[in-house]
């Protein structure tokens, strides 16, 4: 799966875009199958391939990361990063563990 389309491209905002809204706008979830691992998109800098947003791991946390390094991962028996394709634009509030 392609982790970042056209549509994503032209929808998700700049990097700092959103910076100083209280609640901001979460565009795309990627997430490693194999894992509790999900990474929450806000913005994205096409030149440099980085995101901004929120990563669910051990802990959850705001900050930067990379395109480059999510499709570089290789999971158990080949699993890779996958988008979540039924994932639609929402506010990061309503975000959690469990954000379909």
């Amino acid at each position: 799966m392609k982790l970042m389309t056209k549509e994503i491209l032209n929808r998700i905002p700049a990097l700092y875009a959103q910076e100083e809204e209280a609640d901001p706008i979460v565009h795309v979830k990627f997430f490693a199958p194999w894992t509790n691992w999900t990474w929450y998109a806000i913005e994205y800098d096409p030149e440099a391939r980085i995101f901004f947003g929120r990563v669910d791991g051990f802990e959850s946390e705001l900050g930067s990361f990379s395109l480059d390094e999510l499709e570089s991962v290789d999971g158990p028996m080949g699993l890779k990063i996958e988008r979540d394709a039924h994932f639609g634009p929402k506010a990061l509030s309503k975000c959690d563990k469990m954000c379909v």
